[in-house]
């Protein structure tokens, strides 16, 4: 059997999910098309059942065991979408499932896949000992193991989703998506290539990975799946130190181009994709719109970008939103030196009104290392409308005889 799927697998597999998945809305997004000078339009996996395309990929790989393997159950680790995929595949077919989670896994994925009615064991520091910890379980117990990405059924599944791209924008000349493992860019790219081969065209996939976790590239230099050392980053759903020897075979022929983002983009893609948009994406999920946004992607024509989970912590959610506004250059903290005497707090408010900025937190304090006994430190969270108004902000202080100081984000 050809290790790249046939098109008539992805087609079966969409069949067999039909009754598990949804069909997620394909938006279009006219803030990202001004940006990119062609039409853009949205994939909201972010509202797929789980909260993230995952589903597809477990929900087909559960659905393929055997009677023999489904009373053994099954064994999974993640750090939140591949576990809740599991989990939710797992009771719908009635199967047994143990997930192994590490111990900061955000808690919102943490009550899902219990509520899902998955045995979830919480331990060790990574999703990698997670892995050895499942592997062991699997060996001991003779639960099936289910990976999050290198397992071919899993890759069928997860294809099927490029099917529905199709479908949703058959003009569609780029899609663009985030790539951990690799078992949704291999699926999707597929599957897309097939389909737009049977109809006599052409598309192009573009993956994009997190700066920080970024294995493919000297993957595919290397011609094999290759070890990184990842550093940390806030897409955690993409996070993957090696991309799967399965999925890599198709991405190194298939997938045209993989850029890479910073976290400072993926929070700034957040942040439009709320304020523009008005859909909450986790980290991972944005991954393809932080491409757009940091001139990654090329105008070729109708672009699809795939928002591919959603699943984020309200309290990350809230820390991810200042630091994209603070990266939009619409949120910055300045320190000014003053002299301990009375008006100054009241110049200093009174010139930043004037520059038409706003004040949101304020800390006045006479300690610190270095301060003269007749000098205090103002420190301001300040609100403007973008970076050419933080400047004339600074400016404004600036003339007024302060020296304001940027404290980073």
């Amino acid at each position: 059997m050809s290790e790249v799927p046939s098109l008539a697998e992805f087609e079966y597999a969409a069949q067999s999910l039909a009754e598990v998945i949804s069909h997620t809305p394909t938006l279009p997004s006219r803030a990202l098309s001004d940006i990119l000078g062609v039409p853009v339009v949205l994939k909201m996996e972010n509202l797929q059942r789980t909260g993230s395309f995952k589903i597809r990929g477990a929900a087909y790989r559960l659905s393929r065991l055997s009677a023999e393997e489904r009373a053994r159950g099954v064994v999974a680790a993640s750090a939140g979408n591949h576990a809740q995929g599991v989990a939710l595949a797992a009771q719908e077919l009635g199967i047994t499932a143990t997930i192994f989670m590490p111990l900061g896994v955000p808690v919102p994925k943490l009550l899902a896949t219990r509520g899902y009615g998955a045995d979830v064991v919480l331990e060790g520091e990574t999703v990698a000992t997670s892995l050895r910890l499942a592997a062991e379980f699997a060996e001991r117990t003779g639960a099936v193991l289910i990976p999050p990405f290198d397992h071919r059924d899993v890759v069928i599944g997860q294809g099927t989703l490029g099917l529905e791209l199709l479908e949703d924008a058959p003009d569609v000349e780029t899609i663009v998506l985030g790539i951990g493992g690799g078992g949704l860019i291999a699926g999707v790219a597929a599957a897309v290539k097939a389909r737009a081969a049977e109809l006599g065209r052409t598309v192009r996939i573009i993956g994009v990975q997190a700066e920080n976790a970024a294995a493919v590239p000297p993957s595919l230099a290397a011609g094999h799946p290759v070890d990184i050392v990842t550093r940390p980053t806030i897409a955690d759903g993409i996070l993957v130190a090696r991309p799967g020897a399965i999925p890599f075979d198709i991405i190194k022929d298939h997938v045209d181009e993989v850029v890479t983002v910073s976290d400072d983009d993926l929070a700034r893609a957040i942040l439009v994709l709320l304020e523009q948009a008005k859909v909450v994406v986790e980290p991972a999920g944005a991954a393809a719109v932080a491409a757009i946004l940091a001139g990654k992607v090329p105008a070729t024509g109708k672009t699809l970008a795939v928002l591919s989970g959603g699943n984020i912590d309200p309290l990350l959610l809230q820390r991810v939103v200042s630091h994209g506004l603070a990266a939009s250059g619409r949120y910055l903290t300045i320190r000014i030196p003053l002299p301990d005497r009375p008006g100054q707090l009241a110049r200093v408010s009174e010139l930043i009104a004037e520059a038409g900025a706003n004040v949101i937190e304020a800390m006045h304090t006479r300690h610190g290392h270095g301060l003269q006994i007749s000098d205090v430190i103002l420190e301001l969270s300040v609100e403007t409308r973008g970076p050419e108004h933080s400047e004339h902000t600074l400016d404004t202080l600036r003339r007024a005889g302060f020296e304001p100081m940027l404290v980073p984000d």
